[in-house]
């Protein structure tokens, strides 16, 4: 018998599941939600759900909450058992790509929130669990559609997909071809002589790049350095969505950056309905300061339960639990500011962690 890829890859396009569907917002290791709102919708607690219903996560399962481990389990098991999709987040390309970031230091051997005293509450990752969970994030799709509804974690772009399956093979896992793709960007801003121009530029300003209360100017070439290098990457323009050159630096996910993200929805104009997360959408209850910090919002043109694009189509389901754990350390309880949300597909339905059901 041929021998099985180490982590086996699904198409970067699969195909979601024919019937009634519960498309889920961005979990980011709040267990808790995730199981109440899973009840309040209806699901027994092996995954089944008497109607026949079956559960679409759009992405960003871990990370900041207090037990990725657990969301992580809970998701991989009904996916493998046919109860429910799941597609790929920029959360966890992050972990497929070995990269520390703001958030996820839960899954390293080397926890380096721990020197911050940050995210001390999470639950760490053990050897043999982190290897499940790689493989089977190799194996999720980056984005699912059947004739009616389209599911993806940031960012609808199909030249972008068909590219991806253009040149993924059945070895080939997504951490790869972000190296693939960003290699030939970073060759690209070298000929230009953009990468010099941005390493002056850093080096310049090296002092204030790690502060937070430092006052930064805009940094051109750093700008058309991270433009290109998040646009150009099909991987990460649809897990993390498009972006170009903000107005002014802000700081987001621990760092500065010199870029804002772009509203492709106001573009989309194709018929099916398009389902993501990601953009940590603001609930009617959130205070925004407190939830999105000081980077650009890009969903401030539409309220908090509003369809967005010129078709009225797109919606993001992502209300934000992924601050739940600030909002804990401020000494927030119930009601929180901060939700996690399904979509109840088709009945335009929006269904809340807490309990709420709101008609769109």
């Amino acid at each position: 018998m041929p021998r099985e890829p180490l982590h086996p890859v699904a198409r970067p396009l699969g195909r979601l599941h024919d019937g009634p569907l519960d498309v889920i917002g961005d979990v980011h290791g709040e267990i808790g939600a995730l199981t109440a709102l899973l009840g309040h919708l209806g699901y027994c607690s092996d995954g089944s759900h008497a109607e026949g219903r079956r559960a679409v996560f759009v992405g960003d399962l871990c990370d900041r909450g207090p037990d990725s481990p657990a969301v992580l389990d809970l998701v991989m098991d009904r996916v493998r058992r046919g109860l429910a999709q799941c597609v790929l987040g920029n959360h966890e390309l992050n972990v497929l790509l070995g990269e520390p970031k703001h958030g996820n230091g839960w899954f390293f051997d080397r926890n380096h929130e721990l020197a911050g005293g940050e995210f001390l509450h999470s639950r760490a990752a053990t050897p043999d669990r982190r290897a499940a969970w790689t493989g089977f994030l190799e194996s999720l799709p980056l984005a699912l559609e059947r004739d009616d509804l389209r599911v993806v974690h940031a960012c609808w772009d199909a030249p972008a997909l068909a590219s991806l399956q253009r040149v993924i093979g059945e070895s080939t896992g997504y951490g790869e071809l972000h190296a693939r793709f960003d290699r030939e960007i970073r060759a690209r801003l070298r000929e230009r002589g953009v990468a010099a121009r941005a390493a002056r530029e850093v080096q310049a300003h090296r002092h204030a790049f790690k502060r937070r209360d430092a006052r930064l100017p805009m940094l051109p070439a750093c700008a058309e350095e991270a433009t290109e290098r998040q646009n150009a990457n099909p991987v990460k323009l649809i897990t993390s969505g498009a972006e170009s050159r903000s107005e002014r630096p802000a700081w987001a996910g621990g760092r500065w950056r010199m870029t804002a993200r772009s509203r492709w929805w106001n573009e989309y104009r194709e018929p099916p309905t398009v389902v993501m997360g990601h953009y940590w959408r603001l609930d009617a209850r959130a205070n925004p300061s407190e939830v999105t910090g000081d980077w650009d919002y890009p969903l401030g043109d539409y309220g908090p339960y509003e369809w967005m694009g010129p078709l009225g189509n797109v919606f993001c389901v992502d209300f934000s639990v992924g601050g739940r754990y600030a909002e804990r350390a401020r000494g927030g309880i119930p009601p929180y500011q901060t939700r996690l949300a399904a979509l109840r597909w088709p009945e335009r339905e929006l269904q809340f962690d807490d309990g709420e059901r709101r008609r769109l």
